[in-house]
């Protein structure tokens, strides 16, 4: 578990961007990447922090930079395929804790870019969550980040 002094140290570093704020939630070292300069799909990736004693969950995104934003993970499939999904229900975010959207992982997932993303570029985005209501958040294109953990994995239609 993470405790709320934990909170407090990754909000007051502010990795690579300024925290967006709302009540309990704040948004931190989010970032957007596409795969090349003329793809349809991009994704992008932030920490989630809820300062509060009440657990919320993420449960929408959307923005003018594609035709479609959805919150994606990543699975395993009973043959041993790593698969991106949908996920439909949002992500939890815990009171005093938070959730990390990365590469690899829980994800948001534009489809249809409106334009491409370019390095040094900001796209708006609308992040919607149960209790905290829509965050606006400005987020950097980064296409200069190392690739975390698990990240390179092969993609494949969801079942």
């Amino acid at each position: 578990m993470i405790r709320p002094l934990h909170v407090a140290a990754v909000l007051a570093a502010g990795f690579f961007s300024m925290p967006a704020l709302a009540g309990d939630i704040a948004i931190s070292d989010a970032y957007a990447r596409a795969a090349t300069p003329t793809a349809k799909t991009g994704a992008a990736f932030m920490t989630i922090a809820n300062s509060g004693s009440e657990p919320d969950r993420l449960i929408g995104v959307t923005t003018e930079a594609a035709a479609k934003a959805e919150l994606h993970t990543h699975t395993q499939t009973s043959d041993g395929m790593m698969q991106m999904r949908a996920v439909e229900d949002g992500f939890a975010i815990p009171a005093g804790g938070m959730h990390m959207l990365a590469r690899g992982g829980d994800h948001v997932m534009l489809m249809g870019l409106t334009a491409p993303l370019r390095h040094g570029d900001e796209i708006e985005m609308k992040l919607r969550f149960e209790k905290a209501g829509d965050i606006a958040v400005t987020i950097p294109v980064d296409l200069e980040r190392m690739p975390e953990h698990g990240a390179g994995m092969e993609h494949g239609k969801a079942d």
